[in-house]
């Protein structure tokens, strides 16, 4: 009798499931349709990217609802992505440091609206000859005055002092603008941010970011910096050249750790991201500090459409419903998280070349996720950069064949006697005078684009970060210029018997 009961239950259960249009079935063939389509994307989007290894991780309600490695760990040894493999994260890494002054405010060891000076009181900067004073808010907001092109102050270095070192650097430098004024993004405001921390907690950035952020949230095999790793899951890093990804071993960075390289995996940025959509199960960080670091700066422009800076997030308005998102990259790493906090929903992708695929493909799987439609029509400047390089290789090439020809036929006259060397007249000297001054306004030129057209960023930064294929063609032109030169110079010195 009472199992005819649950019987006749179960089926009014399921009659009114069916007539509200909801069916388990159905439900569950909505999400396999959803993962075929976003597989199918990333899949699209790597190839199309030429990235080596993709991990990925949707979160939903707490809960991971999606995790999928994607390519090469390590492309010669063939070692595939999971779920497990390490990630520099680039400027993703930007919401922990800011984490961190938020939760010392709370501690009462700093106030964000504190001059940075009360904390390193050598840094006296100036705007137009005059010292300004910046303030925390300032460097975590992007508005401290201080300049994109900074970035290539970082010094090579893996020095315990590193970060010291850094800062110390910014001391030569000119604010760009007033503190305050505009929102300029600029990663050494971090790792100002990232001394601060050091000095106030008197330990070691990272150090207290390992003990006192990762550690709380669950993020056991994360690391802060490269230094700290111990583990055989670190991904091989990549960046693009002759229009495939090549292996790269950058410089050391390590006064930019708090800006650019801790280093996780997907299983622990799931934790991360249901951390900032208000999930946290061990009650580590206090729930108002992660609504406080999701407040955006609104005394300034927005830097993207409808998008201000909070604290290491962007925070995106759009119609009806908010985002929280960042991308980030390094020489030879990218990542992108965006998340959707009414739906307490977050999309982390991890990938191991420097790219801005990542970002395009986080925005397409979130869109799939939501039930949006995505097109594959992203460009990547880096990868387009080096189409144009590897074609001007190939040109460049060809022209230091010919012109080695030419040098060589003339060279084979001189010993054969066919040709002779002859003294300066005067059209001969203007012709040589002439021949140099091109030879070297061209070489000085070439010196000089990052100058010119670069923000003054210097071929040493430019070799790190842009593709591989930069080295090779810098190399050419100037190959090109010393044969021409020997070409002409040699036209301009000898004559025909």
């Amino acid at each position: 009798m009472k199992s005819s009961i649950k019987i006749g239950m179960l089926v009014v259960i399921v009659i009114m499931m069916t007539v509200s249009g909801f069916s388990p079935i159905k439900a569950s063939a909505v999400s396999n349709e959803k993962i075929q389509k976003i597989e199918q994307f990333v899949e699209e989007q790597r190839s199309m990217s030429k990235i080596p290894g993709i991990s990925v991780v949707i979160v939903e309600k707490g809960k991971t609802v999606y995790q999928k490695g994607f390519g090469y760990a390590d492309v010669k040894q063939k070692k595939p992505v999971t779920g497990n493999t390490l990630f520099e994260l680039g400027s993703t890494t930007k919401a922990f440091t800011a984490l961190a002054i938020l939760q010392l405010e709370k501690e009462g060891l700093l106030k964000r609206s504190d001059d940075v000076q009360k904390y390193i009181p050598w840094l006296k900067l100036t705007y137009n000859g005059a010292p300004q004073t910046i303030t925390l808010n300032q460097l975590l907001h992007h508005t401290s005055g201080i300049a994109f092109n900074s970035i290539a102050l970082i010094p090579e270095t893996n020095a315990d002092n590193a970060l010291e070192l850094t800062v110390k650097r910014l001391q030569s430098q000119q604010l760009n603008r007033k503190p305050g004024s505009s929102f300029e993004y600029a990663t050494i405001n971090y790792d100002v941010l990232g001394l601060v921390i050091e000095i106030v907690t008197k330990k070691p950035y990272d150090v207290y970011m390992k003990q006192h952020i990762l550690e709380p949230i669950g993020m056991k095999d994360s690391f802060v910096g490269l230094h700290q790793v111990q583990s055989v899951e670190m991904a091989a890093g990549y960046k693009i050249g002759f229009t495939k990804a090549q292996k790269y071993t950058p410089p050391v960075y390590r006064g930019n750790i708090p800006a650019g390289y801790i280093i996780s995996n997907t299983n622990d940025i799931a934790k991360w991201m249901n951390l900032q959509l208000g999930i946290d199960p061990s009650h580590s960080i206090d729930k108002q500090l992660i609504y406080d670091s999701h407040i955006p700066d609104q005394t300034v422009k927005p830097f993207g459409e409808n998008t201000h800076y909070a604290y290491g997030w962007g925070i995106l308005q759009e119609n009806d419903k908010k985002y929280i998102l960042h991308d980030g990259e390094n020489p030879t790493f990218s990542s992108f998280f965006i998340m959707q906090p009414d739906e307490q929903l977050g999309v982390a992708i991890l990938a191991n070349m420097k790219t801005s695929f990542t970002t395009s493909i986080g925005k397409g799987v979130m869109d799939l996720w939501e039930g949006k439609s995505v097109t594959n029509n992203h460009s990547d400047s880096y990868q387009k950069l080096d189409q144009i390089l590897t074609t001007t290789c190939i040109f460049i090439g060809c022209i230091v064949v010919l012109f080695m020809l030419f040098l060589l036929r003339i060279m084979r006259k001189l010993a054969r006697k066919q040709r002779n060397w002859t003294s300066l007249n005067g059209k001969r000297l203007s012709l040589f005078v002439l021949h140099t001054l091109i030879v070297a306004a061209s070489m000085t030129f070439m010196i000089m684009i990052p100058k010119i057209f670069l923000g003054g960023l210097p071929w040493a930064f430019i070799k790190v970060w842009a593709p591989t294929t930069i080295s090779l063609a810098l190399y050419s032109v100037f190959a090109v210029g010393v044969i021409y030169f020997m070409f002409g110079s040699l036209l301009v010195f000898t004559k025909r018997h």
